[in-house]
């Protein structure tokens, strides 16, 4: 039984899988408010799904890359409820979370707006990783795009996919504003458990720093 929780992105999602079956999944929409609403819609989304929090045997929870403030919530929320019931938590990249959202079985590429002439970027053919999550420019992520695109139906996913679609102009474009909570839950029933908690996925540094001493 997988609770998956997401803070990521644009809502706050939560979903219970028990096996192959969906027991109840909700994503709201929002930008701001994660800490205030998730762990009421966790309470309300195991009431659907008829689960009691004691029944769970895994938590999955998106890590980044994403809102700063939003994966630190979910990351909190998840590891304080798997410390709470000794089951584990297993993190998973909202990158290949986006991915998943598709149920494309070919080429697929996510890609969010980073700001400042940057996409992050992840690319998977048949569900493998082509590479490794990146903070890319967006020249350099159109060009990583078109060296590993070797053909057959295309999906692009997120925020930034408009941003790199050029390349692929025959691509079917999602501007998904968050990740299915159900994909993310079966995402992490494939993984083993972990040896240790998931961490944030930062891409690139943040913009403010401390001063120098």
């Amino acid at each position: 039984m997988i609770l998956a929780v997401d803070t990521c992105l644009g809502a706050s999602s939560i979903a219970v899988l028990e096996g192959d079956v969906v027991r109840a999944a909700r994503s709201e929409p929002m930008t701001r408010g994660h800490q205030e609403r998730i762990a009421v819609l966790a309470r309300e989304v195991m009431a659907e799904a008829g689960v009691k929090f004691p029944d769970l045997t895994r938590i999955a929870v998106t890590v980044g890359p994403g809102s700063f403030t939003g994966l630190r919530v979910g990351l909190s929320f998840a590891k304080g409820l798997a410390t709470a019931l000794s089951i584990p938590c297993v993190g998973i990249n909202s990158l290949e979370a986006l991915a998943a959202t598709t149920g494309a079985t070919g080429f697929v590429a996510a890609a969010l707006d980073a700001r400042m002439g940057q996409v992050y970027l992840q690319i998977f053919d048949s569900g493998k990783a082509l590479m490794a999550p990146d903070a890319l420019e967006v020249t350099v992520a159109i060009a990583r795009l078109a060296e590993l695109y070797s053909g057959g139906p295309a999906t692009l996913i997120g925020s930034g996919a408009p941003m790199i679609a050029d390349v692929l102009p025959d691509a079917t474009v999602l501007i998904s504003a968050f990740a299915d909570p159900v994909a993310i839950a079966c995402l992490a029933a494939t993984r083993p458990a972990p040896s240790h908690s998931p961490r944030p996925l930062y891409l690139r540094a943040p913009y403010a720093v401390a001063p120098a001493a």
